[in-house]
């Protein structure tokens, strides 16, 4: 018994979906201690496992030759090796790193899922408000489900990345 429970553990870890948190809160000690904390644990809560590039590069020395390239390709290699992307587009406009790993994404045909708490509007369009090549990754009809706003709107079960991590958790434990 104990050992078909582990089992079943095992898959559903094995099946976990991975998203790369792409955002600029890691440049700041206030964000990095307040801020992003609170995205990850949302995340993981819903049954993702989260690749924070921040964290995961912090092994890499700032002091050493080459240390900037390392850090790119890092991140670029996990965006295309995870399962999708969920990046915070704040700012007027968004930061331009978060913008590249959202272009690889959207090239890479990822799940893609968006984060803006910002007000101010930053488009060219009346239909979105960013730059409308951010959501080119997303559906034209429906794009709302995978654009979130507030923080407790992430968990909402009836948006499109709680439908996709629940898919992923209901195929590793039926």
């Amino acid at each position: 018994m104990i050992r078909r429970h582990i089992y079943a553990l095992d898959c559903y870890s094995m099946t976990k979906k991975t998203i790369y948190l792409a955002s600029p809160y890691g440049f700041s000690r206030q964000w990095r201690e307040n801020l992003l904390p609170e995205f990850i644990s949302i995340l993981e809560a819903l049954g993702a496992e989260v690749w924070e590039p921040f964290h995961r590069n912090s092994q890499v020395d700032l002091s050493a030759l080459g240390w900037a390239h390392k850090v790119a390709t890092a991140d670029i290699e996990d965006v295309k090796n995870a399962d999708g992307i969920f990046a915070i587009v704040n700012g007027t406009p968004p930061d331009e790193g978060v913008m590249i790993e959202l272009g690889v994404a959207i090239a890479m045909n990822k799940k893609i899922f968006l984060f803006r708490d910002d007000f101010r509007r930053c488009s060219d369009s009346e239909d979105y408000p960013l730059n409308l090549m951010v959501f080119a990754g997303l559906p034209s009809s429906g794009w709302h489900d995978y654009f979130y706003t507030s923080l407790e709107e992430i968990t909402n079960e009836d948006k499109a990345l709680a439908r996709w991590l629940n898919l992923a958790s209901r195929k590793a434990t039926g």
